[in-house]
């Protein structure tokens, strides 16, 4: 005891000490971002003096136009990049890069920590500009897009470092004199072609992963939320020059495909958010150089609903689920699987909190739901809906539409619960991105696996039962990338996790210590543990020229090594001897020097 006892004084003052230095607030300052253009003197939204905007039919090549989609208002343009523009700009962040590449973690660690402190105090701002953009609800803003964004931050500073540092590995048998690590460098020059579904999310995940490991990135953002993306491009670059980084590290770019092809040849790396189709054209684009590829494209994920659950709780998950960002579902549930003993219970339950759902305008009054971001898709929900009802399905119950502005009633679409449905149903099959909720029976756990499999996307999957260990065990038989037991979504907000998924969903993953290494690359490194005291030599039989007795000396000395007991590996071990002794003997040496 008198041993243990000043360990244990010294391990409570540490403890004590460590408390008190958790009550020392960081010394991060504060930035100032030019808000000028999206706001105006008295803090309100710039949005009175917009004009309706009528989107043309067919692409512009030179410019992206911006608007609400929940109001039609005018939110401006920005120039669609040519592919020589979009070198230069690559060109440019990889000599900033060279220069970022030797910043200390410390130098990183204070830029996320003057990100974290600006995103907390602008949070009505970052939201409203998503909102704006994409037609999103405040609240859906702020579940996926800050509080993601904030947890991943989070993570990079208890973790990042950490994962980042040489990782020794052990050497083997035959390298035991040998010290083995792997060594984490940057890449260079990250490209991300991200989506609209979640503008502010997805462009700090990458950016975040990609800088915090000694990167520059190249980000285009989707000519749906180009608007968002250029402000939110501001906040960064703020905070960068706020430590002193090499202008030109991170670059937000607009246009269209031919913007993102030139991005795909240029860059070290490319991450991808979108659809199948186009994930593929980048993985040709991406073969010319021979660049990495990740490649998150959506999902039809399954919510299984067991018969042993809570109805009331699981519903009102189930339909947050559904409707997530407006029904601009990112990996969000589009088929539902429910145990046929509780099925009308469900149906029942659902229904009830649908028809309390309102669709609107977001900024313009309360409405649970916003608008749909991209033009005309709320024609291609509707074709799924009555493709659908042609097979026999029935809709059960729908949500309701607020105060809608005349300009802008095809940009919304109201929450859709449909039953009867199997899976000869387009709405099983396609990803519809949209607030429609198919309800279908299953009658056992083999069945609702069945179904859940019969997909040709595996991003992820949410199952429900009173009993984990059954919940756990349907779960693990999902080919999926993400998996969340009694819950959904939760894997987005652990940080410390990959993301990603499998089929047409994509391969690779971000997030997490895999998707921040997946921006590194990973250098196998091998040195002698005690040079220059112990160094490699080739014996002497198998110097060149090899000795008559090479090969048995080689047969031996694998046997000595991996030998499957430890008797055959000393017979082994004394032919090892006995080779090199005969090998050395003055007999042998002057036979060979004749």
């Amino acid at each position: 005891m008198a041993f243990w006892w000043p360990l244990l004084v010294l391990g409570f003052a540490y403890a004590i000490c460590r408390f008190l230095l958790m009550l020392i607030p960081p010394n991060v300052p504060s930035i100032d971002v030019d808000v000028s253009d999206v706001v105006e003197e008295d803090g309100n939204q710039t949005k009175e003096n917009s004009f309706i905007y009528i989107p043309t039919r067919g692409r512009q090549t030179d410019k992206v136009q911006c608007y609400e989609p929940a109001t039609m208002k005018y939110l401006g343009f920005f120039p669609a990049l040519k592919p020589d523009e979009v070198r230069e700009r690559v060109a440019q962040a990889r000599k900033a890069q060279e220069i970022w590449a030797k910043s200390t973690f410390k130098q990183r660690r204070q830029f996320l920590r003057i990100l974290l402190k600006y995103i907390i105090e602008h949070q009505d701002l970052i939201c409203e500009i998503s909102s704006r953009d994409t037609g999103k609800t405040m609240i859906d803003a702020s579940l996926g897009e800050i509080m993601t964004t904030c947890e991943k931050i989070h993570w990079l500073l208890s973790e990042g470092e950490k994962w980042l540092k040489p990782e020794y590995r052990s050497s083997g048998r035959s390298m035991l004199h040998k010290r083995s690590k792997v060594e984490f460098h940057p890449l260079g020059v990250i490209g991300a072609i991200v989506s609209w579904n979640y503008p502010f999310h997805n462009i700090f995940n990458p950016m975040l992963a990609a800088v915090f490991s000694g990167n520059g990135i190249v980000i285009k953002v989707s000519e749906h939320a180009s608007w968002s993306g250029c402000f939110y491009f501001r906040i960064i670059q703020t905070a960068l020059a706020a430590v002193g980084a090499p202008d030109n590290l991170v670059d937000v770019i607009t246009g269209f495909a031919e913007t993102g092809e030139a991005l795909v040849s240029s860059a070290d790396k490319i991450i991808f958010v979108g659809s199948p189709a186009v994930g593929k054209k980048i993985m040709r684009k991406a073969s010319e150089t021979l660049i990495p590829v990740t490649l998150e494209l959506g999902g039809k994920d399954p919510f299984i609903v067991c018969e042993d659950v809570d109805v009331e709780h699981v519903a009102q998950i189930a339909v947050r689920a559904s409707l997530q960002s407006s029904g601009q579902n990112c990996a969000g549930a589009e088929r539902f699987y429910v145990h046929r003993d509780i099925y009308n219970a469900f149906v029942a339950q659902v229904v009830k909190i649908v028809k309390s759902v309102t669709a609107g305008p977001p900024l313009l009054g309360k409405c649970d739901m916003g608008a749909i971001c991209m033009q005309d898709h709320a024609e291609k929900l509707q074709s799924l809906v009555n493709d659908a009802l042609d097979k026999g399905a029935e809709i059960a119950g729908r949500g309701r539409f607020g105060n809608l502005g005349t300009d802008a009633v095809d940009q919304f679409f109201p929450p859709t619960v449909l039953v009867n449905v199997n899976h000869s149903m387009h709405i099983m099959h396609e990803e519809a991105f949209g607030p429609i909720m198919p309800i279908m029976k299953f009658s056992s756990d083999e069945e609702a696996i069945r179904l859940a499999n019969d997909s040709r996307f595996g991003l992820g999957c949410a199952v429900f039962s009173r009993s984990q260990r059954r919940a756990r065990r349907i779960a693990s038989e999902l080919h999926c990338g993400i998996a969340a037991i009694n819950d959904f979504a939760s894997n987005y907000m652990c940080q410390s996790l990959p993301f990603g998924g499998v089929k047409d969903s994509g391969f690779g993953r971000f997030a997490g210590i895999e998707g921040l290494r997946a921006c590194c690359l990973i250098k196998s490194v091998v040195e002698d543990r005690w040079w220059p005291y112990i160094k490699t030599k080739i014996p002497k039989p198998i110097q060149y020229p090899v000795a008559d007795h090479a090969f048995e000396f080689q047969q031996s000395l694998v046997e000595t090594l991996y030998g499957l007991n430890i008797w055959d590996r000393l017979r082994a071990l004394v032919n090892v001897i006995k080779v090199l002794t005969e090998h050395n003997s003055p007999t042998v040496s002057s036979r060979r020097n004749a």
